[in-house]
Parts: C-alpha cells; sequence; structure tokens
C-alpha cells in the first residue's frame, strides 16, 4: 500500500476511507510511508500509509 500514498505532497487535501467524520484533511508531510495530515474534525493525525491508503480530494 505504501505506493498508493507516495504521491501525497504537502497541501493536498485527503480523507480517511475508514473515518468520514474526520472530515478533509490536508497533508503536512509524507516521510518514509509515515504520513501526518491535519483533519478539519479530528485535528492533526499521523498514520501508517501501509495500513490505510488515503482518498485524495481534487477540486476544481
Amino acid at each position: 500500500m505504501d505506493e498508493l500514498n507516495a504521491f501525497l505532497e504537502p497541501g493536498m487535501l485527503v480523507q480517511h476511507p475508514d473515518q468520514p467524520e474526520w472530515g478533509v484533511g490536508q497533508v503536512q508531510s509524507n516521510i518514509s510511508g509515515r504520513i501526518t495530515v491535519n483533519f478539519r474534525e479530528q485535528g492533526k493525525v499521523v498514520l501508517d500509509g501501509r495500513r490505510v491508503a488515503l482518498v485524495p480530494i481534487f477540486e476544481a
């Protein structure tokens, strides 16, 4: 699953597929599979990119 999150960069918007109540989050960092995201409703969370595939949000 590392490859699925490898493209995530700081500033990108994402959602956690298993925690929709956290709302949209902004990627703060993505270092060696550890992804730090600041979610609107949950705050800052550090995720293991090998365990969860974050869903990117592309706003037009």
